[in-house]
């Protein structure tokens, strides 16, 4: 292995890390060498992957700031500060503007927003003290523009929101933390299962995607990774598109 890609000895944190997205980062991160956190708010999942992958299971919601100091600060204890924390949890609630019920707005918000910054905060902290550490942000490239056909206004503000959460942090803690973020275009997950049961939605995104097809997990997480590591030690405040070309055209 490459030596910069080498993630051996470090603590790594992915919230939302049971499935999906998640759970790709999770078995990529342990493959490179980091003894993985697999943080979620289903303890049986996360149980269940941490037995395959000799990792450790936290049962974290992510909006919950109080929990998630908690959280960190455990970890910090019993096992040293972490030194990759990845925000991954996130959900979409798909509803126009005009109809979406508030309490689902604010759903999306909490959990895609202010999550985002109540674990990059509590981890954060930690790393920003040990004067070292990565953060990754799971982000979306309907951060910039607006996907289509499918309503989804609460999605597209939240990661927008992501990005500049990733960029201030960024120069806040240049020189001890580096901060980033991956936007994934569409993926074969099962936030994307509603959207490719509808052909009139699954056509329109295949359309528009240059390579013709959906990511895979996998993925999306080897770019997550590479941000991680040392590989990309220069790398701070960036977003890093994987989409197939679909944000090109």
């Amino acid at each position: 292995m490459i030596r910069e890609f080498d993630l051996s000895g470090r603590l790594a944190v992915v919230t939302g890390g049971a499935a999906g997205i998640g759970r790709a980062i999770s078995e990529v991160l342990a493959e490179a060498g980091a003894k993985v956190v697999i943080a979620d708010r289903n303890p049986d999942a996360a149980h269940a992957l941490a037995s395959e992958l000799d990792a450790i299971p936290l049962a974290l919601d992510v909006t919950d700031p109080e929990a998630a100091e908690a959280a960190a600060a455990r970890l910090a204890a019993e096992h040293g500060p972490a030194m990759i924390l990845v925000n991954n949890a996130g959900i979409v609630q798909n509803g126009p503007a005009l109809e979406i019920d508030i309490a689902d707005w604010q759903r999306v918000i909490d959990v895609d927003l202010n999550g985002v910054f109540y674990t990059a905060r509590a981890f954060g902290r930690h790393m920003v003290a040990a004067g070292k550490g990565a953060v990754v942000n799971t982000s979306s490239m309907a951060a910039e523009i607006v996907v289509h056909p499918q309503p989804q206004i609460a999605y597209n503000a939240a990661k927008a929101g992501v990005n500049m959460i990733t960029k201030s942090l960024a120069v806040e803690w240049a020189g001890k933390v580096r901060v980033n973020a991956v936007a994934p275009g569409y993926t074969a997950t099962e936030l994307t299962l509603l959207g490719r049961s509808k052909p009139e939605w699954f056509n329109t995104w295949l359309a528009g995607i240059p390579m013709g097809r959906l990511a895979t997990p996998r993925e999306i997480a080897l770019a997550v990774a590479f941000l991680a590591s040392d590989a990309a030690s220069y790398i701070t405040g960036t977003v890093l598109t994987v989409d197939g070309g679909y944000t090109a055209l």
